[in-house]
């Protein structure tokens, strides 16, 4: 007689609420669009108050959606979400720490305020989004993840992107130490990180 490991029940998308950071263009914007084709409630972000607006009159007429101008650099920006999230919805099922921005410049040219911008998006954004929601999500119990977007860079070392792949592996770490805190604590979320590669997002206009 054969015996089988126990399989959990896959995920259930429909009706359960997805927050996305970076959701105006790019992934984000393709991540919120998936989302509402499975029936998620979405609560979309983004520094891009126009791209946002037309972001939402697309994906409202097909889930319920609410949107905030967000800079991730500020951690109010994302408490504010937070509680916008969770007052309208009650609940919060997937975060994607999503919103990023490059600028390709040589190490020795690369400016102290180049490396704060990369640094204060890229990284920081994704600990102000763990910082503001996690805590919430963990408090109601239920299923759910977090979905942290790096980059292939966050694992390789390529010449003109040295900011660039400092906070991609910084946000590579980040994300597997807060999947081994949750195991530890036979939390009900999980941890994912996204690491695409050369992709036409539109970032490279982002500076």
């Amino acid at each position: 007689m054969n015996s089988y490991a126990h399989e959990p029940a896959p995920f259930e998308f429909s009706g359960r609420v997805a927050v996305i950071t970076g959701a105006a263009s790019g992934f984000g914007l393709e991540i919120a669009r998936g989302c509402a084709r499975a029936g998620m409630k979405l609560v979309l972000a983004d520094i891009d108050a126009v791209g946002l607006a037309a972001a939402v009159s697309e994906l409202s007429a097909v889930t319920p959606c609410v949107s905030a101008r967000t800079d991730v650099r500020m951690a109010g920006d994302l408490e504010a979400l937070s509680a916008l999230a969770f007052e309208t919805f009650g609940a919060v099922h997937v975060l994607f720490n999503n919103a990023g921005v490059v600028l390709a410049r040589p190490l020795l040219e690369t400016r102290a305020e180049d490396w704060r911008w990369m640094l204060d998006v890229n990284l920081n954004g994704v600990i102000n989004g763990v910082a503001a929601f996690v805590p919430k999500m963990l408090r109601q119990g239920e299923e759910g993840r977090i979905v942290n977007t790096a980059s292939a860079a966050g694992f390789l070392s390529v010449p003109d992107l040295a900011a660039y792949c400092v906070s991609k592996h910084g946000v590579v770490v980040l994300s597997e130490v807060l999947h081994q805190e949750l195991q530890s604590q036979n939390a009900a979320l999980g941890v994912t990180i996204l690491c695409p590669a050369f992709v036409s997002t539109g970032i490279i206009h982002s500076d």
